[in-house]
């Protein structure tokens, strides 16, 4: 069986899978062309998914499992492979501790003023009269609650902040004090302190919020996005804080990747800048891998039961 790699994982992580699986034929290159000679032998393709298109995939005439080393879905011809019959897995739920430790690091960063005390410093200026605020007692909506919201929550906790978790499977979330549905999405948004959004993006979710929910917002609220760019559109989160529907944004996505330089997000104080970079770690392919590994022992011995099984038509 021919597996096919469209990144190339470090040398001892690709040791352990040739190691592991010597019946298995492991190729691996960046990225992937329509003229390879290994695309119409491979059963299994790995990617991060963006680099797979309908073209791709009609050349693939073996492909009968595409595993993605990330979370999200969007750039894939999702129809196409279902249509195929192909099996998707992704790596799901390896992000929950990058992502998690990025939202309180950046609230930790607004409340206490770090980036002002950095500013200082290079100044030399000293400051004691900035005014710094607590996490303590504070409420925390996290839209999408799944497992990252979950280990968000759980560290929410830890400073003493009411939880409050939006889903649609109503599923209970552990470290999460109260569960809704979207349809109760207006009436939590007014006594959230801090909304922080990991949704990924479907066609529920594109363009979801909208002026008036920043309208019913508390002005002191902070809103953060980790999840996909097109949640909000960009003219309406520039109203909402031109107008001081809100005090501040910290967002890590994007409708364009990498933003623009001459992008009005850059120039404005109320705005922290990540460059998609809240999931980034060090051991982020060693946790996928682990993923891809035990769906591969599943795929070999024709089992059914796999971790992060992707239901094609809802592209989650």
């Amino acid at each position: 069986m021919k597996v096919l790699f469209t990144l190339i994982p470090p040398e001892d992580l690709r040791n352990e899978l040739k190691k592991e699986f010597p019946d298995c034929a492991f190729y691996f290159q960046k990225g992937i062309k329509v003229e390879d000679s290994i695309l119409q032998e491979a059963e299994v393709i790995v990617t991060y998914g963006e680099d797979l298109n309908e073209e791709i995939i009609e050349l693939a005439e073996k492909l009968r499992w595409i595993m993605v080393v990330s979370a999200g879905l969007e750039k894939m011809p999702l129809q196409m492979i279902g249509q195929r019959g192909i099996l998707v897995t992704n790596a799901r739920g390896i992000h929950k501790i990058p992502m998690a430790e990025y939202t309180m690091g950046m609230l930790l960063q607004y409340e206490k003023r770090f980036r002002r005390m950095w500013e200082n410093q290079k100044k030399a200026i000293w400051d004691r009269r900035l005014n710094m605020g607590e996490l303590y007692n504070k409420e925390i909506l996290i839209m999408g609650v799944g497992a990252i919201g979950g280990e968000i929550a759980r560290l929410a906790k830890a400073f003493g902040m009411t939880t409050v978790g939006i889903n649609k499977t109503g599923n209970k979330v552990d470290y999460v004090d109260k569960l809704h549905s979207f349809d109760d999405l207006n009436k939590l948004l007014p006594t959230a302190d801090y909304i922080v959004s990991i949704l990924p993006s479907t066609p529920d979710t594109k363009h979801l919020l909208q002026y008036s929910h920043f309208e019913i917002m508390k002005n002191s609220a902070v809103f953060m996005n980790i999840g996909r760019g097109d949640l909000v559109e960009e003219e309406v989160l520039l109203k909402a804080l031109k107008n001081n529907e809100i005090a501040h944004a910290i967002l890590d996505v994007f409708h364009e990747e990498p933003l623009p330089k001459n992008h009005p997000y850059w120039g404005m104080d109320q705005i922290t800048i990540s460059p998609h970079t809240s999931s980034v770690t060090k051991k982020y392919l060693p946790r996928s891998l682990e993923i891809f590994k035990d769906n591969l022992h599943t795929y070999v011995n024709k089992g059914e039961t796999y971790i992060n099984k992707i239901d094609v038509t809802r592209g989650y």
